[in-house]
Parts: C-alpha cells; sequence; structure tokens
C-alpha cells in the first residue's frame, strides 16, 4: 500500500443515510479502540501541564465532534479524579451521536460534562474556553478545512488548543487493518479504520496546516499507537 501521499477519501461513519443500528455498533466499536489506544492519557497528561503552568484550577474544555463522547466523558472523569473543577462541553454534527454520548453520561453519572449538536465547520462558536480539544477528526477534512478550524478553536480557546488524530503511515495502516477487526465487529469500523489512516496528515504536513492557520510555535509528539498531539499555547 502507497501511503506517501495522502489519499484523503469518504467514511461509512460520515454518510447521513447510515442506519441507526449500525452508527451505534459502530459507536461501540470506536469506544473499545479508544480505550486501547489510550487517548485519554495521552492527551490528559498535556493538559494538566498546561493547567499547572498556568495555575487553572477551573477549567471549561470544547471537544469539537465528540463523536460518541469516549474522549469527553474521559478527560471529564480524569481531571475530577485530579481535583480539577471542570466542565466539557462536547459537539457533533451527528444529533445520534449525541444522543448516545448523553445516554453514557448518564450512565457513568458524570456532571462536569454535555453534549450538543453542532457543526463546527458552519456554526457560530460565541463562547470563550479554557482549552479546545480534537480528537480523530482532522483527518476526516480537506486542508482548507482543517487550516479553517484551527484559526476557530484557537480564537476561542484562552489558553491551549490540543488536537490528537492519527499518523499516516505504513505501520498504522496495518495497525488499523488488523486492530479494527480484533476490537470490534462492526463492519462500519473495519472498512473506516484503513480509510482513516490513509487521509491522515503526517506531522510536518500538520505542522504546515498550523502554520498556515496561525498557530506558530506549537509542539508536535508522537505516541501509541501510530498517533501524533499537537499542542499549541497562547502567549501569556
Amino acid at each position: 500500500m502507497d501511503i506517501a501521499a495522502r489519499c484523503p477519501q469518504s467514511e461509512l461513519m460520515d454518510q447521513p443515510d447510515l442506519a441507526p443500528i449500525e452508527h451505534r455498533q459502530a459507536l461501540a466499536g470506536l469506544r473499545r479502540i479508544n480505550l486501547f489506544s489510550r487517548t485519554v492519557p495521552a492527551v490528559w497528561g498535556r493538559l494538566e501541564t498546561i493547567a499547572q503552568r498556568r495555575r487553572l484550577h477551573r477549567l471549561r474544555v470544547l471537544d469539537v465532534a465528540s463523536g460518541g463522547g469516549d474522549f469527553a466523558l474521559g478527560l471529564a472523569q480524569r481531571a475530577a479524579e485530579r481535583g480539577y473543577d471542570v466542565h466539557v462541553t462536547g459537539c457533533d454534527i451527528s444529533p445520534l451521536a449525541v444522543a448516545v454520548a448523553e445516554d453514557r453520561r448518564r450512565q457513568l453519572a458524570i456532571s462536569g460534562a454535555r453534549f450538543v449538536v453542532s457543526d463546527v465547520l458552519n456554526d457560530t462558536l460565541s463562547d470563550e474556553y479554557d482549552i479546545v480539544t480534537c480528537t480523530l477528526f482532522m483527518h476526516h477534512l480537506t486542508r482548507t478545512q482543517a487550516v479553517a478550524l484551527l484559526r476557530r478553536a484557537a480564537s476561542i480557546a484562552r489558553h491551549a488548543v490540543l488536537v490528537d488524530d492519527l499518523l499516516r503511515s505504513r505501520t498504522g495502516y496495518l495497525l488499523a487493518q488488523v486492530g479494527c477487526r480484533l476490537l470490534t465487529r462492526s463492519p462500519i469500523v473495519h472498512y473506516d479504520g484503513p480509510v482513516s489512516v490513509r487521509s491522515a496528515f503526517t506531522c510536518d504536513e500538520f505542522r504546515d496546516l498550523a502554520d498556515e492557520a496561525g498557530l506558530h510555535d506549537a509542539s508536535m509528539k508522537r505516541h501509541w499507537p501510530q498517533r501524533f498531539l499537537f499542542s499549541w499555547e497562547r502567549r501569556k
């Protein structure tokens, strides 16, 4: 498989006519993959470092394209356990994904989170947040859309923008092929996983996007399994 160049493709999860039962099955499969990938610990470590350095004890976080709410809920739990007064707002264009996230929030009795339906590429995001996060969404976007989203995120983030996403690599592609089949029986995830990797950015490509969006002097860190964590902080 030649993955030297980015090859964006439509994913089944993005189709508006996807049957609700298949959508829910796919979201459940992604929940297991997210746990295996340990995205919450990777992002939380960076977020807490920023909070400690800036002496932030109360945190308002916006999680962009929150899907089934796995990351947003995990982040709210981790922050509360560490003694932070946190409120995480997850937004997603899919009403079904938001409903699934809210159901999960009630099951887990998490008070520091809420979920709303919103198209982050087109709707007005008027509130300000301490930190804006975005996980596993940038690879869905065109270059122009990704730059626009980074600009919007930076405009409403008082302190930082954190983006965690797939790395386009041969190893990542193989892991997606194998891992998606081991961790879920959803045919949607089986197809979308490898497609996502082919649509993903490399670290250098994402740095270029950030520079174009005006998010300079950001840090990039690779982590398991073939992902990157992008971190940009507003200057004090």
